[in-house]
Order: structure tokens, then sequence, then C-alpha cells
């Protein structure tokens, strides 16, 4: 996911912001004793005054936001219209710190603009602001307007309005309907003093000072806490960023499950990492869920287990090894085969050539046995330099890793970072033509990402063909709360070539050896209801074994309030039909504020 930067970028006036989409009439200002904040707000996403100056525009001052780049105050309306779909409230971009103070009567003359976090191309709504202001204080000491409160009730249902297509889908210039979409309900309220109150926590804080809380108790809830994201048509109305303006050592360090108790209040801002955000000036209490981590079962004797867990840019300079050395022994219970998704190079992001990963993979083995764990053996293949995506200098790339004891590794010569792995038949059953080897790393469908790594284990005599991938990442889409609906998910192109790419080789096995084990598993980084996972699946050749899971449980990541699936583990018909398995997501990471990954592990035990 991209990094949350604070930086403010230029403001665009509405003629940038719009020029993609449609052309919006502007027009004329009224008098300006006469135009209100509701008349700069207007019944759509943009301002009819966007672009043009504004005088005297008055109101209450209910908050002030006194650091980073974003300086400025939010003004209401102590007098609203009866209009649901006009906000009474806001923002006033300063730029420098505001002299105004909470309680303040002003009146303010400057330009109308309507700025897009992340800019014009990130397909962002806009934030309706007035620019280079002149500020008159009429009085001070005044009551705040008391804030709207936004609950279970007040929230509609349904997500976001179909975009026009006239406008190349976007929802801008559509009149506001606040009783019949969730985001025309929060654009309505955009700048004006809100408030939740006794709200879950569905996203944990993050190092940015931020959590997503949710006022829907009931939807999608899970047993944890979280609430699931389970399809394209569930985008779960009742999330909702929350920051603070005040110190963020005193932000409250929570997880799944915890519990703002008593009122947040605060404007209703909307900012590029989410999309509408209750910036509190007022916190609720936090009340703690006692959430703990998972262990999963450990496996018999007779069944092999095997895990993915992506270590989140693993290299030697971390402080994390002990850490996930004790997560696969104790949480994971020490499978027998590992695939590890995001082990750097030995200098991690240092861009000086250097891609072997011998350094990083055995230090993370040595802590595995100072936890009580294997010793495990590990098997890999060094990317090109710079080829496969991710952090610059830092070659991620998938590594093996097994446990000698319980299961072997079939080593063919030959494997390298640009030799196609192939199959052949002997004796009538399947082999890989080099063991490790990458999947058609010369295919286009995997410029700048990591090549899918093959290799052909043994347990207990039967051969297990494993596939350990990192797809392309979902950076580049639209947000779900884009100007544009529904949000485009450009990166699915690319995804969808790779997923063809692993199911073109699966089939390549079954067609030789119809019963074969296979399993292709990893950071996936999309959902198991998702186009590409049904690509990976295709005609039955795979199938994402997450789906044994009731469909609350299924979840490896949360992201804005949203807990969804991107690491799958998938397996061919030999294991799905003609043995007993067992799947679990280890919730070990991603409900936590403290994680060591961003993403949980999942383990399959299974009888080949």
């Amino acid at each position: 996911m991209p990094s949350r930067s604070s930086a403010r970028l230029a403001a665009l006036t509405v003629a940038a912001v719009c020029s993609a989409a449609s052309t919006v009439a502007l027009t004329s200002p009224a008098h300006a004793d006469s135009v209100r904040i509701h008349d700069v707000q207007g019944t759509t996403r943009i301002s009819p005054y966007a672009g043009q100056k504004v005088t005297d525009v008055p109101g209450i001052v209910t908050a002030t936001r006194t650091y980073g780049s974003s300086k400025g105050f939010w003004v209401q309306d102590p007098t609203p219209d009866d209009n649901p779909a006009t906000s009474e409230g806001v923002f006033v971009f300063t730029s420098s710190t505001p002299k105004v103070a909470v309680g303040d009567s002003v009146t303010v003359t400057g330009t109308v603009s309507e700025y897009v976090p992340g800019g014009a191309s990130s397909g962002n709504q806009s934030v309706t602001e007035i620019t280079k202001p002149v500020i008159t204080t009429v009085s001070t000491g005044n009551a705040v307007p008391a804030p709207t409160v936004i609950d279970e009730d007040s929230v509609p249902d349904v997500y976001a309005p179909q975009g026009d297509t006239a406008a190349a889908g976007s929802v801008n210039g559509l009149a506001l309907d606040p009783s019949a979409y969730a985001l025309d309900y929060y654009e309505s309220l955009e700048g004006m003093n809100v408030q939740v109150a006794d709200t879950r926590v569905v996203t944990a804080t993050d190092p940015y000072s931020e959590l997503w809380v949710t006022v829907k108790p009931w939807e999608h809830r899970n047993r944890r806490g979280g609430t699931v994201y389970g399809s394209y048509e569930s985008q779960n109305t009742g999330r909702l960023q929350i920051q603070s303006l005040g110190a963020t050592a005193d932000f409250p360090k929570a997880n799944v499950g915890d519990t703002l108790e008593g009122a947040t209040t605060g404007p209703l801002d909307f900012n590029q990492y989410g999309g509408y955000t209750l910036v509190a000036s007022k916190l609720g209490t936090l009340e703690n869920g006692g959430l703990e981590r998972e262990t999963t079962q450990k496996q018999s004797r007779g069944e092999l287990a095997v895990a993915t867990y992506n270590v989140e840019n693993l290299d030697p300079s971390d402080a994390t090894f002990d850490k996930h050395a004790a997560a696969i022994v104790n949480n994971l219970q020490s499978p027998d085969i590992v695939s590890l998704e995001e082990i750097q190079d030995n200098n991690g992001a240092t861009d000086d050539g250097t891609v072997d990963a011998s350094q990083t993979v055995n230090k993370l083995i040595d802590a595995i046995v100072a936890a009580g764990g294997p010793k495990y053996d590990w098997r890999s293949i060094n990317p090109v330099n710079d080829q496969d995506g991710g952090e610059p200098g830092g070659n991620i790339r998938q590594v093996f890793l097994f446990n000698p004891e319980r299961v072997s590794f079939v080593d063919r010569a030959g494997g390298d970072s640009t030799t196609a792995v192939g199959v052949t038949k002997v004796r009538g059953k399947a082999q890989l033509t080099v063991s490790p080897g990458r999947i058609d790393p010369a295919n286009a469908a995997w410029n700048s990402s990591r090549k899918p790594l093959a290799g052909e284990f043994v347990f207990r005599g039967k051969t297990v063909f494993v596939i350990a991938n990192h797809l392309n990442s979902k950076g580049g889409d639209q947000g779900l709360t884009s100007q544009y609906q529904p949000p485009v998910r450009s990166s699915e192109i690319q995804r969808h070539a790779q997923a063809t790419e692993v199911n073109a080789f699966v089939k390549d096995i079954l067609s030789v050896q119809k019963n074969a084990n296979v399993i292709a598993l990893g950071d996936m980084n999309d959902f198991e209801f998702s186009e590409t996972a049904k690509i990976l699946e295709g005609d039955g050749e795979l199938w994402s074994a997450i789906k044994s899971l009731p469909r609350s449980e299924r979840y490896t990541y949360d992201y804005q309030g949203n807990q969804q699936v991107l690491d799958q583990i998938l397996v061919s018909p030999a294991i799905r039909r003609g043995c007993d398995f067992e799947y679990d997501s280890v919730h070990i990471n991603s409900e936590f504020n403290d994680q060591i990954s961003d993403h949980d592990p999942q383990v399959l035990r299974f009888r080949p």
C-alpha cells in the first residue's frame, strides 16, 4: 500500500479537477452579504463558487489545525439552512498557524478552491476550501455549533451512487442524496462538527496515529471485532477514520475490537489515505477489548503443514527477527514448508547491485532455532538486480523454508533468475525440469514484479509441488472513496496476466499427472472473490482453500476498516477432494497496533 506522507500537494481548482471528467458550469457569485457556507458548499461535491472570490462568509470557528502543511481552521454556520445536502462547515486554508481560536465568530473573505488530496490523477474526491483568506473576528467565546451525530441510523446502507457515464464515471456533478448513499451522507457533512460515540475499533492504530472505527456495530462483524470485506458490493458503510488534532503521543494505541468509549468529536475532513476522517478535538476513552494473537493447531505426524508468510521487507538490519521466529515456532507451530514473501537482499534497500539474501535468510533460521524451532533448510533464486519491484535496492523475493527432518527438497540443477521451469513426464509422473525454478521469468506479465518460485518436495514418499507467489500489488488503484464509482482497479491488468501464467503452469503439471499434489500460495494481492482468484482457479485446476472458512473468518489483512483476503493458499483437486485438510488464517499481525508485518500468515494441513 502507498506511503501515508502528510505533505500537502498544491490545491487544484475545479477546472483542473473536472477537466478529465466533465465541465462544470460555474455560477456568478451572489451579493457578498448573502453568501453563507451552505451556499459555498452547494448541493454537489463541487462548489458552485469554485475558483471565485467570496466575501464576508460568516461562521463560528469549531477547530484549528496548527501542524503540518495543511494549517488552517474549520468554520461552521450556526444558522443552517433546511437542505440536508448542503454542509454548514468549511475548511479555511491559512498555510500558516491560524490566529483565530475555537469559539470565535468570524467572517472570511477568500477564494473558493477544490483541493484534491493526492492530486487529480489519484481519482480522489476534492475538499471544498476557502483559500488566501482575509479573516475578521466579530466576537470571541461563542458556543460551538452542536456536533451532528453519526451513527448506524444516520448512515445509509448503500455505499455510493453509480458515477455519471457522461463524466467518465465521476460522481462530482451528481446532486447529493445523503439519505440514500453513505458517501453522499459523509460529503453533506464535510467540514462540519460531528460526533461518534462508543465506537468499536476495526483497524488498529497505525504509525501515523490513525485508526478506524465503525458506527455500525453489526455490519459484517466477525468474532474478533473487525468488519469483513466480502465482495465489491459490501464496502462497509459504517467505517470512519479517526485522527486527532492533539499531540500524536497522546493518541490511543488501539487494537481491533477495542472501543472508543464516550464521545469522539471534531470536524469531518477528507484525506488521501482513507477519505472521510473525523479529526478529533475530543477523543473517546480507549476500552481494551482483550484481543489476543492466535495459535494454530500442530500438524500430526502424517500431516504436511504448508504456510505462507509475508514478512514485510525483511533485511538483516531489522529488529524483528526474534519476533518473526517466535511467530513461526509458536503461533504457526513450525510448519513443514514455509513460503516467505518480501525477503530482501543482504543490505536491504541499499541499491549497490547486491542480490544475494543468504544473510537475511540464515539470520531468520538461526532465530527460529533459538526460539526452539527446527533447523530449517531453504531454497530460493536470486532475482536480477532491481527487476522484481518492491522497495528500490531491496530485491525482494520468495524463499522456501523447509524442515529437513520432515520433508525433503528435490534439487534439480539449472534453475536461475532467467531460466523458465518446465514440466516433464517421468515414469508416468510429473517432474519439474529444474527445482527450484521460476515460472516464465521473461514474460512481460512479470515486468517489475516478483516471479513465482516453483519447487518439488517429498513428504513420506509423496511428491508435492509448491509454487510461491507474490503478485503485482494494488498500488495505483483508485480508493473506495474515489470520485469515480465504481473505482478503477488498474493494477488488475498485470495481476490477471500473472494469474493466467500461474494457472497455465499448474495445468502443465496436471496434464501430465492428473492426481498431482499442487499448491500455489503466497501474497496474491487480491481477494478470494476477485477475478484474479477466478483466473488462478481456472476450470478447477486450483481452489482457494480460505473459502473453506466461514465468510466472517476470511481475512489476512486489515486496510481502512475492511478486513480482507490478500494472502491465499490454492490447492489442486487431489488435495481438495482426495483427502482431509484444514485451513487456518492465523491472526497475529493485521489486527494489532504493534504488528511485525501487515499480513497474517496462512497454514494448510493435509495428508498427501
